[in-house]
């Protein structure tokens, strides 16, 4: 694990790879550590990050810095220590959030954008995750297991008031309206068996959406579908992140040549 430090607090972050920068941001439940696997399937070809944002992991913990637009400047300014010119960006449901308002904001530093169980509306998001008690929430959303623990080992560190914070700033939020500033391409990514954010419906998702914007579902997934069907899922992250500029988003798909393949 590595760290910068940023307004003279640690920042923690992992690195693995080399080729073209990739950016991983963590939802609400756990940090950087169950990207791991992600990282690892990608880094050949790419050099591959996750951030722990403010409140999680063990990146610093000061309640001011729990915005959603401080969030987001946090890897405006983890970047530009880094030197990180330009990258692309998957984002997971809170991370999700963070990386589409950094983006509208710094769009000449996005490439592209994969964000995960992004809660399009307030209402998307299982009012559960403002509670004291995150590692007890974890087990009754998704059970026990190898697969868990990395999140579990995270949760632990977290400030609950970034949660809350971050949480309680989305509940009266229509996410769709920032779609018609957002350059760079989107795929959207969801679980259909998430029980932490509700997918939006196949039918009339994209009212009120503009741009390059194009939506996936994997079947079999919650929350994390980079843990619950992870060949699928890395599979369509390494083609999103292999089309060309300006090539439109609807050319991606779960191919059913691969499909069968990992099942």
């Amino acid at each position: 694990m590595s760290a910068v430090i940023l307004e003279d607090e640690v920042v923690h972050y992992e690195v693995l790879g080399r080729g073209r920068p990739l950016i991983f941001v963590h939802s609400w439940l756990g940090s950087w550590r169950y990207w791991i696997p992600t990282m690892q399937a990608l880094s050949a070809e790419y050099r591959t990050y996750a951030i722990a944002l403010w409140g999680f992991g063990d990146t610093g913990k000061r309640p001011e810095r729990y915005t959603l637009d401080a969030q987001a400047e946090l890897l405006h300014q983890f970047m530009e220590q880094l030197g990180i010119l330009k990258a692309a960006f998957v984002g997971h449901g809170l991370g999700g959030v963070v990386v589409t308002s950094f983006a509208r904001k710094y769009p000449e530093l996005a490439d592209r954008m994969m964000a995960v169980s992004l809660p399009l509306t307030g209402a998307a998001i299982n009012p559960r995750l403002i509670t004291p008690s995150l590692a007890s929430l974890i087990e009754s959303l998704l059970g026990k297991g190898p697969t868990v623990d990395p999140i579990g080992v995270e949760a632990a560190k977290t400030d609950v008031n970034a949660v809350e914070t971050t949480v309680k700033a989305l509940m009266d939020k229509d996410l769709k309206t920032q779609f018609a500033e957002l350059k760079p391409p989107c795929l959207l990514v969801y679980g259909e068996k998430d029980n932490v954010v509700t997918p939006p419906p196949e039918d009339g998702w994209q009212n009120g959406i503009t741009g390059n914007v194009h939506r996936i579902s994997l079947d079999e997934s919650r929350h994390f579908p980079m843990l619950d069907e992870a060949a699928k899922f890395n599979r369509l992250l390494s083609d999103f992140l292999s089309l060309k500029s300006g090539e439109d988003l609807t050319n991606l798909g779960l191919k059913e040549e691969w499909k069968r393949r990992v099942r």
